[in-house]
């Protein structure tokens, strides 16, 4: 498989300590998940993901925030880490620690808002943050498509500009996400494709108003040639 491991940083930014805080925060909600039984850990789930059908009677509203802090598995959770990783920072560098929670935040529930659309009545649970995430990467697409994106591979590397990877990467949620509304429970192999999609659509829309509002003047990318 193919992996973002890195990024064009922004040059004399905001130090992003929310998204490093968020990285933190996921892998300590994990790591206590692990510590339970399985019959726990289940438990956990029902209790803090987002389950459409109680959204939808205005039934613990709480877990729309706490959902962004629970993940399934190990992978599940490495994922979005790295993802989270790359793409996060050089958006709280460039609009600042409120901005970037108040648009994380909200990223997040228009996640939610997607998957819901589509699996108005399903009583499974939709756990992490790759929602709040895909908003993450639809804003970078507007504000830094030229960035290059330094991807692993086996134990090769190489760089691929920003718009080129996002734009893949968006079309193949789009088509899973299509493909899912065959399904009963519109979940595709256990991912949330809507999810994605809806948080990529506002972090789209957000990326244009930081750019058009003067988020981006004077700031300059440096690349890690490592």
């Amino acid at each position: 498989m193919i992996f973002p491991i890195g990024d064009d940083q922004v040059k004399r930014g905001c130090f992003p300590y929310l998204s490093y805080g968020f990285i933190a925060l996921n892998v300590a909600a994990f790591v206590y998940k692990m510590s339970l039984n399985p019959e726990q850990q289940d438990a956990l789930d029902l209790y803090f993901g987002s389950i459409p059908s109680e959204i939808t009677r205005g039934q613990d509203l709480f877990t729309l925030a706490t959902s962004m802090f629970m993940h399934g598995d190990w992978w599940h959770l490495i994922g979005n880490m790295l993802f989270l990783w790359v793409f996060a920072d050089n958006i709280e560098a460039t609009v600042g620690h409120v901005r970037f929670l108040l648009f994380y935040a909200i990223g997040g529930l228009a996640a939610v808002a997607g998957h819901i659309y589509f699996n108005w009545n399903s009583d499974l649970p939709m756990v992490g943050a790759s929602g709040a995430i895909s908003a993450v990467m639809g804003a970078y697409l507007v504000m830094f498509p030229s960035s290059r994106i330094k991807m692993l591979f086996l134990i090769f590397t190489f760089r691929i500009t920003a718009w080129v990877f996002l734009i893949l990467w968006i079309v193949q949620q789009w088509m899973y996400g299509t493909s899912s509304l065959a399904s009963e429970t519109g979940v595709g192999g256990g991912v949330a494709w809507w999810a994605h999609i809806g948080g990529f659509a506002f972090g789209f829309l957000a990326g244009f108003y930081f750019r058009t509002s003067g988020h981006l003047e004077g700031i300059e990318l440096e690349t890690d040639h490592a």
